[in-house]
């Protein structure tokens, strides 16, 4: 029988990917925003599936909504990647990124363990959760340190799927996923700003790149590759957490020369540092290892940073 899905947070760059790839599969796709009759849903209009998608009103915060929102769409899964997104920004707006994360993601859960059909949840985690590793590759059982708001709400939400998967058996995992990206990444995310940055100026401008620290490294990989690991994560026999990432770092110095030198550049021409750009805490070193998602899912990352980079320059949003 054809599945029905419910992508919470359809229209980011994860959801998009992941929208893409389950309408590939056959499923009828569910897509939640907080206005679903305003929403200019573009990374769903870059990818051509806009009007395949069926659309349903949801504020996360808001159980009702929440418990309204899947009573209508019925799905066989449920992919909660809604919430605020940008580790910077939860310095600014740390009660914001927590309602949405960790209220958000109890919501689905406790309306699910009320369905009569509970449907499979996946929660879309973050390898911020691990804060410094020293430079240690972080996998399923690497305790947590959260050095940001962001990082303190998903790590919530982790929690809160492992005991409601104990509590009451409810099919819930959490991806905990490393740096992923792609062309539908906004541009407040600084690896679009400085592709974007980058092309601007090869074509004539004679603009700066302005950054925080460049010393920091990060494990970077393919957005697209990533939902495909989502999707294994809940046609598994036993409901498990999994780590998803290239197990390679690169620091964000290397990342912009790699996006210059593609365009012909010399990256020293034109960075600049700005303390603007320095948050009050970030990580050193972001490093994954993938080992269980290899053995278990059949899941390895394809592309690398210096793939990502090209990818970014070189592809349309695909």
């Amino acid at each position: 029988m054809k599945k029905t899905a419910l992508i919470c947070g359809v229209s980011g760059q994860d959801g998009a990917y992941l929208a893409k790839l389950l309408l590939s599969k056959g499923y009828e796709v569910w897509g939640s925003s907080r206005d679903a009759q305003g929403g200019s849903f573009s990374n769903l209009t870059a990818l051509g599936i806009k009007d395949k998608i069926r659309f349903v009103s949801m504020v996360p915060e808001d159980f009702r909504s929440v418990l309204v929102a899947l009573r209508k769409s019925s799905p066989d899964e449920v992919y909660y990647l809604a919430g605020q997104s940008s580790v910077g920004l939860s310095f600014d707006q740390p009660a914001e990124t927590i309602q949405s994360i960790a209220f958000g993601i109890l919501n689905v859960l406790e309306a699910c363990r009320m369905l009569d059909k509970q449907p499979r949840v996946y929660h879309a985690g973050s390898s911020e959760c691990f804060g410094g590793t020293g430079g240690v590759a972080a996998h399923e059982n690497t305790p947590f340190h959260p050095q940001s708001p962001y990082a303190v709400a998903k790590a919530s939400a982790f929690w809160l799927v492992d005991n409601y998967r104990e509590a009451y058996g409810l099919f819930a995992c959490t991806g905990i996923l490393f740096n992923h990206e792609s062309l539908l990444r906004p541009t407040r995310f600084v690896t679009q700003k400085i592709i974007s940055t980058a092309k601007r100026i090869y074509a004539g401008s004679n603009e700066s790149l302005e950054l925080g620290r460049l010393d920091i490294s990060r494990d970077w990989g393919w957005a697209p590759e990533y939902v495909n690991a989502m999707w294994l994560m809940l046609q598994q026999d036993k409901a498990e957490d999994f780590v998803i990432a290239t197990g390679q770092t690169n620091t964000l110095e290397k990342f912009v020369e790699v996006a210059f030198s593609e365009l012909g550049l010399d990256y020293k021409q034109y960075i600049k540092q700005n303390v603007d750009f320095m948050r009050p805490t970030d990580l050193n070193v972001s490093l994954g290892d993938a080992t269980k998602a290899k053995n278990l899912l059949g899941w390895e990352a394809k592309y690398k940073m210096d793939d990502v980079v090209r990818m970014m320059i070189d592809r349309e949003a695909d």
